[in-house]
């Protein structure tokens, strides 16, 4: 049998090295994939635009925690929601909102501050809420900082080596920012409920409301407490269900309080339910309801729905609450 000729032994190498240059791509991206979504398809977050056929940002349930925490924080201290866009701008560049214990020279956390420079110790400093705080410290003694470019805003907090980094994380912060201080309604979704990897409940949704916003998140106290002690009436045949569920649910009354801060009722209500939803993988929350709407754990892309009717054995229509229903 004749030998094939040299031109066909090429063409046989290069269909050799295309097919595999071809496999190669394609494990990138499956390991990419599972990159950002924690190696779970469909678990992580998205984040869309309040506008009809607007922009969107897809990231990872630790990143959404982080992203709420900040939010959370700015708005704590009575800091714009600019503000809030300029920090988590920063978190994106800095760390791509992960908590890492690394960086140059001593930088660590949210926003790779430094002990050396004077950001606090590292123990601190590795506390996200205290790595939010001492940023927006900072920030509030930069001039006209909500005026400012966010690169410039940022970097006058900052001091880094490459300042017009920044700015490319400006259009994801901005969304991020505008549905976790509750400016922009039902625009966050996470898939939620991995498997727990620490004791979740209410009690540890509570633990984290305090830690993020204080203990006025809870208030008015007597409110959740005389709901969690007497469930709504429910159908016939039901009543261990509906006391079940009651024992899981934390109740946020929010349309009793006075608007804070320059903030409106419906703001804050807005972000208690966005930040309920971004820790849902973390506390094993599986439904999260306000303002007539919900959110139910399953997809990333599953959006905000008409919440059911209150009475219906489901913690459904809650008007002047927010209420958050964990899996245990």
């Amino acid at each position: 049998m004749p030998e094939p000729s040299p031109t066909l032994k090429r063409r046989g190498r290069l269909f050799r090295i295309g097919a595999a240059f071809v496999i190669l791509f394609a494990v990138a991206g499956y390991l990419a994939v599972q990159y950002v979504t924690g190696g779970r398809g469909g678990s992580g977050c998205k984040v869309v635009s309040g506008e009809a056929g607007g922009a969107s940002y897809e990231f990872t349930p630790e990143q959404a925690v982080n992203a709420a925490t900040i939010a959370a924080v700015g708005t704590g201290r009575g800091m714009p929601e600019r503000a809030v866009t300029i920090a988590i701008a920063t978190s994106l560049q800095e760390s791509g909102l992960h908590n890492i214990e690394h960086g140059d020279r001593d930088s660590l956390g949210l926003f790779q501050q430094r002990p050396s420079q004077g950001w606090g110790t590292k123990k601190q400093i590795l506390d996200p809420t205290y790595a939010a705080g001492v940023f927006y410290q900072h920030l509030a003694k930069v001039h006209d900082y909500a005026k400012l470019p966010l690169t410039v805003a940022a970097q006058r907090v900052q001091r880094s080596g490459y300042p017009e980094a920044y700015a490319k994380r400006e259009p994801d912060a901005t969304l991020l920012s505008a549905a976790l201080t509750g400016n922009s309604p039902a625009t966050l979704t996470c898939a939620g409920l991995p498997a727990a990897t620490r004791a979740a409940g209410p009690d540890a949704v509570r633990a984290a409301l305090v830690r993020d916003f204080g203990r006025d998140a809870l208030q008015p106290a007597a409110a959740e407490v005389s709901a969690a002690s007497t469930p709504a009436p429910s159908p016939a045949g039901s009543t261990t269900e509906s006391t079940t569920e009651t024992a899981r649910t934390v109740t946020l009354p929010v349309a009793d309080k006075s608007p804070a801060k320059g903030r409106s009722v419906r703001q804050r209500g807005w972000q208690l339910a966005h930040w309920a939803v971004a820790n849902s993988s973390a506390l094993h929350i599986e439904r999260v309801s306000y303002g007539g709407r919900e959110w139910t754990a399953g997809s990333a892309d599953t959006p905000w729905h008409t919440a059911a009717a209150e009475g219906a054995g489901v913690v459904g229509k809650a008007t002047g609450a927010v209420r958050i229903v964990t899996a245990q």
